[in-house]
């Protein structure tokens, strides 16, 4: 009686390979998404620095002499001046004691500098500086 045994499923050689494949393809992807979950974390940082600076210049239009600079707290003197009311900072992953306003008068009309902390508890690392020169990262 010889019989020839149907094939069914996989041999475990096969699924091993199958295995190490995946977890060779996870090993690279894992790191680049990581990278790119900070970014899109940054990002956030990056607009609401944009509404900051846009806030900065209005306000200078308004009053020159207006004290535009320090820590950009909720309720804060600084955003009440700026026009920012409850939860205007308040982000997912920043809120308005992360943003530090630096603001010097003159032609062009006002340069503002937005410095952003990273918040604690976020796992978040770096800063960043959105000038007229546009928005800058440093990890």
């Amino acid at each position: 009686m010889n019989k020839k045994r149907e094939r069914r499923g996989f041999t475990l050689i096969e699924l091993m390979v199958v295995i190490l494949i995946v977890g060779i393809l996870a090993a690279v992807a894992v790191p680049i998404l990581r990278g790119r979950i900070e970014q899109a974390k940054w990002s956030e940082a990056a607009a609401t620095a944009g509404a900051i600076r846009t806030a900065v210049r209005a306000a200078y239009a308004e009053d020159p002499t207006a004290t535009l600079t320090g820590v950009c707290t909720e309720g804060g003197a600084l955003a009440t001046l700026l026009g920012f009311t409850s939860g205007d900072l308040s982000g997912r992953y920043f809120n308005g004691g992360n943003f530090t306003v630096s603001f010097t008068a003159g032609d062009p009309p006002g340069v503002a500098t937005i410095n952003v902390a990273a918040p604690a508890g976020t796992g978040l690392t770096g800063s960043g500086v959105l000038s007229n020169s546009g928005w800058v990262y440093t990890p």
